[in-house]
């Protein structure tokens, strides 16, 4: 396979994260075991060139690098938070052109590739409206589209069940992919129903990049294994899994691959009650960051803090609450700090039945028993809280 992507540093402060990787490195490495004939076709500024022929060649995979004048890097606080690209000026590149039986294709941020395959997947990976795979004078006899589903509806104006048609129609593509975050992907194919392929319960979340690994491994199992396209979504969905687990590269055979059960979602997910301490300015920011984060994950919240507030005394808010609480079928409790209200609210919900996912960064393992012994779902890790929250709220 012939991969074009770009390679760009990447850096998160929590957890902790430092590499060079983008989507083009990333996507390759995945798939080095798998497709051991893996070309990477990027751009990259020379004070990077030594440091990217190196990871190729831990990878055994052959890097063909395209100059370019900018170090470009991601910055994450944390995987799900807005990400700064620096510099924010970026120059433009010359687009080069592949050739290749199967040909996956992201979008850069310096230049563009043109493809002409028999088989090619387009995932543009865009901030914007993405252009078309053809708008460059790309070709290809099977074309494969992967999208986000905010992607989806900015390049066609169209959103729900609509914009899987929309998008085959206006890629002319075999196949369109719509990622819709923790429920899973749409997988649409012209004159059949679409089918939802779920993602696959992990302990850990680890985010940045998972998109690059289902985009491979789609081609990988679609193009080269010859998989009908929901099969290789499943396989794709499940090498996601895999991947953020870790981060794990590369993948192995989706026989192999050790990931938890199918999320399998209801028709809609129940709303999520946010419960944590919010006294001083450090737990407000982590409220506000998680709320944001949360209804980012397309999920419906009910924060106390922001629906009913401080005021007008515990004979007015504790009620308010308590009623806020018996509309949600899952509770994300932040336990730093093991706050008495949030202690009672989860008592409150774990006597009605609701799910329970708690985030524990700086809790001790005794002073969490109650919880794990009565099946609330325990994490220290804050994207992995707000995934396990996601797919509590759609299963619930």
């Amino acid at each position: 396979m012939k991969i074009a992507g770009g390679t760009y540093r990447e850096v998160c402060q929590h957890p902790n994260w430092d590499a060079l990787f983008g989507s083009g490195l990333r996507a390759a490495a995945a798939l080095s075991n798998l497709s051991p004939e893996t070309e990477l076709f990027t751009y990259a500024p020379e004070t990077w060139r030594e440091d990217i022929a190196a990871s190729a060649a831990a990878f055994r995979l052959n890097a063909i690098i395209h100059p370019s004048p900018d170090e470009i890097t991601f910055h994450y606080f944390h995987p799900l938070s807005r990400v700064m690209i620096h510099p924010q000026q970026r120059r433009s590149v010359t687009a080069f052109t592949i050739k290749g039986d199967v040909v996956l294709r992201f979008g850069f941020l310096e230049g563009d590739a043109i493809v002409h395959s028999r088989a090619a997947i387009y995932d543009p990976q865009t901030g914007v409206a993405p252009p078309r795979f053809r708008d460059n004078g790309s070709t290809a006899d099977q074309l494969a589209v992967v999208l986000n589903e905010w992607e989806a509806e900015l390049a066609t104006g169209v959103a729900g069940e609509a914009v899987g048609p929309a998008v085959l129609k206006r890629e002319e593509a075999e196949v369109a992919i719509i990622k819709s975050g923790p429920r899973g992907a749409m997988v649409y194919q012209a004159g059949k129903p679409p089918v939802l392929v779920p993602p696959y319960r992990t302990e850990k979340v680890f985010k940045i990049g998972s998109g690059d690994v289902f985009s491979a491994a789609f081609a990988h199992y679609w193009a080269e294994r010859g998989l009908d396209p929901v099969s290789a979504a499943d396989a794709a969905s499940r090498s996601a899994g895999h991947f953020v687990s870790g981060p794990n590269l590369p993948l192995t055979d989706v026989d192999d691959l050790k990931v938890g059960p199918p999320m399998i979602a209801g028709t809609y997910p129940r709303k999520v009650y946010l419960a944590g301490p919010f006294f001083h300015l450090a737990q407000r920011w982590l409220i506000d960051e998680t709320l944001d984060c949360l209804e980012r994950l397309d999920l419906e919240v009910f924060s106390p803090l922001h629906e009913v507030g401080c005021g007008g005394g515990a004979m007015r808010i504790a009620p308010a609450d308590l009623a806020g609480l018996n509309e949600c079928g899952v509770v994300l409790a932040l336990l730093d700090g093991i706050d008495p209200g949030t202690m009672f609210e989860i008592g409150h919900a774990t006597a009605t039945g609701k799910r329970i996912v708690g985030l524990a960064e700086r809790v001790e393992s005794y002073q969490l028993t109650m919880f794990e012994g009565t099946g609330a779902k325990i994490t220290r890790d804050f994207t992995t809280a707000l995934y396990m929250a996601a797919w509590e709220a759609w299963e619930a």
